[in-house]
């Protein structure tokens, strides 16, 4: 940078038009094409491992854990995902399978358990209900029969 180029940033309220520099750049295009010399042509090859996707259940272990988590099935499925997830990060796909498997079947019985709990806390509201019901229209009766 010059010494006018100092006094425009230091001063910008100067009234003079800024003066910008020209820089001037020299680009190359390089043609694609076959190489120009007698050196001879050498490719890379790079394998890369197919990645092999080991689902890690975590959500369904976090919703287990988070509703009617019975027996603590899901809480102990979110830690056997946890678990799961590390290995797969590490490399280790045959661990991460295994605890996966492990987290999935704990996951299954606890929705299972959780399934039979709702239903079973439903059958004994309605019961509840119906026994209330029967009691308080047993109850009438005997008023109206005083």
């Amino acid at each position: 940078m010059n010494q006018s180029s100092h006094s425009i940033l230091m001063y910008p309220s100067a009234g003079r038009p800024p003066h910008y520099e020209k820089l001037q750049e020299e680009h190359e295009v390089a043609v694609l094409g076959g190489p120009r010399g007698p050196a001879p042509v050498t490719t890379t090859v790079i394998n890369m491992p197919s990645e092999i996707s080991v689902p890690d259940h975590v959500v369904w272990s976090l919703f287990n854990t988070l509703f009617m988590n019975f027996c603590c099935l899901g809480f102990i499925a979110f830690a056997y995902s946890i678990k799961s997830r590390d290995r797969k990060m590490v490399g280790d796909i045959t661990g991460a399978q295994a605890f996966a498997s492990t987290a999935k079947c704990l996951n299954i019985w606890a929705l299972i358990f959780n399934i039979l709990l709702t239903i079973g806390s439903i059958v004994v509201f309605i019961i509840f209900s119906a026994v209330i019901f029967q009691a308080i229209s047993q109850k009438m009766k005997n008023l109206e029969g005083f």
